[in-house]
């Protein structure tokens, strides 16, 4: 509450300055967002954010800012925010037979290695989300990759498993610290072309089997979605049946299609108690807007999927917050500690070129541009290069992005005060691991604190809060601060070093 406070202060000190000069940006009269935080149950909830589409924004020229304005790694900004987790679909070969990108970010491996070692290098775990197609797959589509398609089920099993396991091993030895994976994507009606519950069990288990063979300590995913249909639980009770091995039950929440927050919570607290996982929401999003940015509709418009009995929140940055707060809190009910937590999709997929307020012959050349970009550099949700692959549909509506106007940041790159929710929502007493002065910053003064602590020379700063320089967890040492020094140097570590987290009692 302190934090929030104290925000609200400087707020109020800022809009005044700003007004008696006549300039008041969008982001100064919005910074008064306020979050109720949560006694988390599990210390370790994770606060993700899905950005897959980031490399592509960037190849078409996005530049992204902190609140205040000044361009920063997005990376960056995220974990300043208190963000602890990123998600990166991957598709295994999104290009056609003429070598032009399906779009949607062009996330095959390649482009997850940079996503990968950039939020490691600030600290933040990967969530590695395999479709094992070489485009989007959902509950209507999972088809298989262009090279599995005429393959047995067991020739594709075996197909499954070197390529989790490789594209694993890729990750890590290019920096990215894993922490989860995805065996396949909302897989409610199937996986990579398979839809019997026995060939589903058969590609989970080879996937499950490529990530134990690869660390014991990563998790492994199963992601669902559609929680407001009680076929869920059957999936739940099918991965038992058939003896799937994985560690946690995953669902997409989104407020307009997915029922009630309550129902929500049942449904994981059901693969929770019933069969010991771990649950959590995979997937969601909320609009601060209903204005679009970019020339492509939106997914929730003035038109379009913007009313109903769970759309309980404004479409304004506080409106934002709270569907993110309120999310957070249904899975941190579920019983025994067994939430693990929540990822935003897409949270930063903003438009290459902002079309507001232009019209005539400006908004058709600017749209024109925006096509090209997405085009070139697959930065739209599908580039026209899809219909090979998928003609029925992408290939049909491919374009720019639909969730500009539910992104964490302005169209054009400003952060957002909605995105502070991932930090505000922590109890009182949380804290940055490595900020070793309380400061709210990782920097030399944290390693020099420590270094002094070891060396037994005197150091005014509480017991409690030095301890918060316990980077690896076996005490103050000088390897902690060691590893603050790698950290500000921008070198990947395998500890979230910078990172929020939750004060444990």
């Amino acid at each position: 509450m302190k934090r929030n406070l104290l925000k609200a202060v400087v707020s109020l000190i800022l809009t005044v300055i700003l007004c008696a000069t006549g300039i008041v940006p969008f982001a100064a009269t919005q910074t008064d967002v306020t979050v109720q935080p949560i006694e988390m149950k599990n210390p370790d909830f994770i606060r993700g954010m899905d950005v897959s589409s980031v490399i592509a924004l960037e190849k078409s020229g996005v530049i992204f800012r902190n609140e205040s304005g000044k361009r920063e790694d997005i990376f960056k900004i995220l974990a300043d925010n208190g963000v602890n987790y990123i998600r990166v679909r991957v598709w295994n070969d999104p290009y056609s037979s003429d070598g032009r990108g399906y779009g949607g970010g062009n996330n095959e491996i390649n482009t997850a290695v940079q996503i990968g070692k950039r939020a490691a290098k600030y600290g933040m775990k990967l969530l590695v989300d395999f479709h094992y197609s070489d485009f989007w797959a959902d509950p209507g589509k999972q088809k298989a990759p262009k090279l599995w398609s005429n393959m047995s089920v067991s020739d594709k099993c075996a197909a499954l498993y070197e390529y989790t396991l490789g594209c694993l091993r890729t990750l890590r030895d290019e920096g990215a610290n894993i922490g989860m994976v995805q065996i396949g994507n909302e897989t409610t009606m199937g996986i990579a072309g398979e839809n019997s519950w026995q060939n589903m069990a058969m590609l989970y288990n080879a996937g499950s089997q490529a990530v134990r063979d690869f660390s014991r300590d990563v998790k492994v995913v199963i992601h669902y979605t559609n929680p407001e249909n009680s076929y869920i639980k059957t999936l739940a009770d099918f991965l038992h049946d058939y003896s799937v091995d994985y560690d946690v039950f995953a669902t997409s929440y989104y407020p307009c299609w997915h029922g009630s927050l309550s129902n929500l919570t049942e449904v994981l607290n059901y693969a929770a108690t019933k069969y010991g996982k771990y649950a959590m929401v995979a997937e969601t999003s909320y609009p601060y807007t209903l204005s679009d940015s970019d020339g492509h509709p939106n997914t929730i418009s003035e038109w379009n999927n913007n009313a109903g009995e769970n759309m309980l929140w404004d479409f304004t940055p506080q409106g934002q917050a709270n569907e993110v707060r309120a999310v957070m809190n249904a899975v941190n009910e579920v019983e025994g500690g067994k939430g693990l937590g929540m990822f935003y999709w897409e949270g930063a997929w903003i438009t290459v070129g902002d079309v507001t307020g232009l019209s005539g012959d400006a908004y058709t050349e600017r749209l024109a541009q925006n096509k090209l970009l997405w085009e070139r550099d697959g930065s739209g949700w599908a580039a026209s290069g899809c219909a090979e692959y998928d003609p029925d549909d992408a290939g049909k509506w491919y374009g720019g992005s639909a969730v500009d106007n539910q992104a964490f940041f302005l169209p054009d790159g400003t952060a957002l005060p909605s995105l502070h929710v991932f930090k505000d929502v922590l109890p009182e007493g949380s804290y940055r691991l490595g900020d070793a002065d309380g400061s709210g910053e990782i920097d030399i003064i944290d390693a020099t604190c420590i270094q002094r602590r070891c060396a037994m020379l005197p150091i005014k700063i509480e017991d409690r809060i030095l301890m918060h320089g316990d980077i690896d967890g076996d005490g103050l040492t000088i390897m902690d601060a060691t590893m603050i020094q790698r950290h500000l140097s921008g070198a990947a570590l395998p500890y979230p070093v910078g990172v929020w987290r939750q004060e444990e009692k």
